[in-house]
């Protein structure tokens, strides 16, 4: 049989930088289900001797054809920049909860001592004390980090679980591509990285509370764009401003890619004390981040 190639998909941009001789790269992927055609992958150039932040390439509606699948079309955009690539980052799990994966003797969450159920028994009876909603949390759906982002971070923010009905595909399809990556892949979570970013230039928390409402979050979407510009924190060509404005999809591939540029930085979150070291992390701004720390 024949080894199939996939042919490059149209970028909506290319940016370089003739005054630099250094660049390192950073990609952003949002996908979308094994057999839509909405995944988008944003390409980040980093220029260190003159700290500017580039929107380099923009991959929209990243589709499987009669021959090649959407996933060797954005595993071979991966593989175009490797050389120069740091981080890649998806918006979603590729690691199945540990309780999936355990090869232990089972002895039912309420008598497990593996450190992650531990930590969320800890969490749950905390939440208790509270007077938080009474729900069990279940170990072989769920992670310790989305428990974590639902209570401990300074606003709610709702995670669905790794293998529940909305994200188990996305895992499945995610952990396909990442296997086969020869680059360090990290997880991120559009909505907290446009929170902090947001925060930290100045923006309404109206502005960036929803930004994939239906009626609203075109409008959010353009102010973030237009903040990162007014402040001189990345350049976007005009048209794939657009792009990302009409484009839920392709806005989040590019706060994916702006997570990675953050987590090179050192500008994202530590895991928390006592949080256990075998679980998945998801990587998002430093809170009291300043606009001055993005280009610094």
């Amino acid at each position: 049989m024949s080894q199939r190639k996939a042919s490059k998909p149209a970028a909506r941009s290319t940016v370089t930088d003739p005054t630099s001789t250094k660049v390192i790269r950073f990609i952003g992927v949002s996908l979308a289900g094994g057999k839509s055609d909405k995944a988008c992958v944003a390409v980040l150039e980093y220029y260190p001797e003159n700290k500017k932040i580039f929107l380099s390439r923009l991959f929209e509606k990243i589709k499987s054809d009669e021959t090649i699948s959407g996933d060797l079309k954005i595993h071979e955009l991966v593989l175009q920049n490797a050389d120069t690539l740091k981080y890649v980052a998806f918006d979603t799990p590729w690691k199945l909860p540990n309780c999936i994966t355990c090869q232990l003797k089972c002895p039912g969450y309420e008598n497990c001592h593996q450190p992650h159920i531990e930590w969320m028994w800890r969490h749950q009876e905390d939440r208790l004390k509270k007077k938080r909603p009474k729900k069990l949390f279940t170990p072989y759906t769920q992670r310790a980090v989305e428990m974590y982002f639902a209570t401990e971070l300074e606003e709610v923010f709702h995670i669905h679980h790794a293998m529940g009905a909305n994200t188990a595909p996305l895992l499945a399809r995610a952990a396909f591509i990442q296997r086969r990556l020869p680059v360090e892949c990290i997880e991120a979570f559009p909505k907290l990285t446009l929170w902090r970013m947001g925060k930290a230039l100045n923006m309404m928390k109206s502005q960036i509370s929803d930004h994939r409402a239906a009626f609203g979050g075109d409008e959010s979407r353009a102010q973030f764009i237009q903040a990162l510009n007014e402040n001189n924190i990345a350049f976007i060509y005009h048209q794939d401003a657009k792009n990302m404005v009409e484009n839920n999809h392709a806005f989040e591939a590019f706060m994916c890619g702006l997570t990675a540029f953050l987590k090179y930085r050192n500008l994202t979150e530590k895991r928390p004390k006592g949080f256990p070291a075998d679980e998945d992390w998801i990587e998002f701004p430093q809170e009291g981040l300043k606009i001055k720390d993005f280009v610094a």
